[in-house]
C-alpha cells in the first residue's frame, strides 16, 4: 500500500501493515503528534512529535511495529504528552525513575542497619551494643538483608518474627525487634518509607521468657544466696555474685570495672558514662557490706588497674562466663543469670514499698517517672538507706536467720 492511498485517521491497523518503503524513509502522522515512522527496509517504529519547555520540537521514539500496535502507542503518546504538561521531558523522565531505582536498590534493610547501628554506636555500652548487632548478623541480614524497604510490609515482618518464635528464640527476637522498629523509626521520619511496618508487631507475637534474664521467685533467694556464699571454686568469682546480688548493677559494669571509680572510705561507686549502657555517669551507693566485699578483692587484685582481672591475662576483665558457669556448679543452670540478680533486686525493693524513682536509679533505668539524673544528692541518700536495709537481709539470708519476708521500707 502507498502512504498516498491513506484516507483516514488514525491509521488503521491493516494500514500500518501494509505501508510500502520507499527510496527515502518517510512518516505518516496518526494524528496528535504520532507518526508511523517507515524506513527503506521496511521496518516500522511509532514517533511522538513534542516541543520542549524551552519552545524547540523533537522526537520521542515509542517502540517498534508489529511489537507495539496503534493502540498502545496512542496511549504512549497520551502518557507522553501528560509527562510534558507537567513541565519535564520523556528523557529527564527516565533519568529520573532510573535513579529512583538506584537509590530504591541502596535503600536496603542491611543498609538501614548499618545506619543504626553507627547511630547507637554513639550513645550505647559498646559490650551490649555488641551482643545486639551480633544476633542482627545471624538472625536478620540473612534473612531480609538485601530486600529494598519499599517491600517491608507489616505481614512480612509479622511472618519472619514467628519464625524466630517457632525457633524459640525469644530473648533473641525482642531485641532484634526493638533495633529494627527504631531503625525503621529513623527511616519513616527521614520520609524513606511511609510508615513503620514493625511497630505493634509484638501484639500479635509470643513474647516468651528469655533465658538471658532467668531469675529464681523470690520464696528461692535464700538458698541461691547461700549457695553463692559457699562456692568454692574461685574467691573472686563469689565476690562478683554477691556484688551483683547485692547492688542490682549489670554483669558487663561489674566486670569491667577499674580501682580507680571506688571510693571506700566514703562507700561510692563512681560509673563513668562511657562505660554504662545509657552512656550515662552513675553514682552508686555501696553498702557496707560490699565495701566489705571490694576490700576482700582488693586484696587479691589490687595491684591491677582491674577489679575482677582475667586470670590469663590481668589487662582484660573476668570472662563474661565466669558467673554463668559458677551458677552451673552450683546447681542454677537455667534458672539464675548474672543480669537475673537485677529482677530480684527490683521485685524485691518495689514488694517492699520502696520509691519507685530510687529503684529505677538504683537500676540505672530511664523512665518517663524518673525526674532527675542518678547522682543528685536527692536520690544518693534515700538509695544508700535503701540498698543498707537490703544488704542487710541478704546477710540474714545467708546466716539463715531470714527468710525474705519483707520488712517494712524506710525510704
Amino acid at each position: 500500500m502507498k502512504r498516498s492511498e491513506i484516507r483516514t485517521k488514525p491509521l488503521a491497523e491493516r494500514v500500518v501493515a501494509a505501508l510500502e518503503p520507499e527510496d527515502k524513509a518517510y512518516r505518516v502522522s496518526d494524528g496528535a503528534g504520532l507518526y508511523l515512522y517507515v524506513r527503506t527496509d521496511a521496518t516500522k517504529s511509532w514517533e511522538l512529535r513534542y516541543r520542549k519547555p524551552d519552545g524547540k520540537y523533537s522526537w520521542l521514539g515509542l517502540g517498534s511495529y508489529p511489537e507495539v500496535k496503534p493502540k498502545e502507542a496512542r496511549q504512549r503518546a497520551t502518557d507522553t504528552k501528560a509527562l510534558i504538561a507537567k513541565g519535564t521531558t520523556p528523557r529527564q523522565h527516565k533519568k529520573a525513575q532510573e535513579q529512583q531505582a538506584q537509590t530504591a536498590s541502596r535503600e536496603t534493610v542491611a543498609a538501614l542497619m548499618d545506619e543504626w547501628h553507627e547511630m547507637k554506636a554513639k550513645s550505647v555500652d559498646a559490650n551490649s551494643l555488641r551482643k545486639v548487632w551480633l544476633s542482627i548478623q545471624r538472625h536478620l541480614i540473612p534473612a531480609m538483608g538485601n530486600e529494598p524497604l519499599s517491600r517491608i510490609q507489616p505481614a512480612y515482618i509479622l511472618e519472619y518474627f514467628r519464625k524466630l518464635e517457632a525457633l524459640g528464640i525469644h530473648a533473641t527476637s525482642a531485641k532484634i525487634r526493638r533495633a529494627l522498629a527504631e531503625a525503621f523509626d529513623m527511616a519513616a521520619f527521614a520520609g524513606r518509607v511511609p510508615s513503620n511496618p514493625v511497630r505493634g508487631v509484638e501484639r500479635f507475637i509470643e513474647a516468651g521468657k528469655g533465658s538471658n534474664y532467668a531469675h529464681v521467685a523470690q520464696q528461692d533467694v535464700p538458698a541461691l544466696m547461700r549457695a553463692i556464699n559457699q562456692y568454692p571454686r574461685s574467691p573472686q568469682v563469689r565476690i562478683t555474685m554477691l556484688l551483683l546480688a547485692l547492688n542490682g548493677c549489670r554483669p558487663g559494669e561489674l566486670r569491667q570495672a577499674a580501682w580507680s571509680e571506688f571510693d571506700l572510705d566514703n562507700g561510692l561507686w563512681d560509673l563513668p558514662a562511657e562505660r554504662t549502657k545509657k552512656r550515662r555517669a552513675i553514682l552508686m551507693p555501696l553498702a557496707p557490706q560490699s565495701v566489705v566485699l571490694l576490700r576482700e578483692q582488693r586484696q587479691h587484685s589490687g595491684s591491677f588497674n582491674l577489679v575482677f582481672p582475667n586470670r590469663n591475662d590481668p589487662r582484660k576483665p573476668m570472662s563474661n562466663m565466669a558467673v554463668g558457669k559458677a551458677l552451673e556448679h552450683i546447681g542454677y543452670a537455667g534458672r539464675q543469670t548474672g543480669h537475673g540478680f537485677r529482677h530480684i533486686l527490683s521485685t524485691a525493693l518495689n514488694e517492699r514499698g520502696y520509691n519507685a524513682d530510687h529503684i529505677e536509679a538504683q537500676l540505672a533505668h530511664v523512665t518517663g517517672n524518673i525526674r532527675s539524673t542518678y547522682n543528685k544528692a536527692i536520690y544518693l541518700e534515700p538509695r544508700r538507706l535503701m540498698m543498707q536495709a537490703w544488704a542487710d537481709e541478704v546477710y540474714g539470708m545467708i546466716d539463715g536467720a531470714s527468710k525474705v519476708v519483707g520488712f517494712k521500707a524506710r525510704g
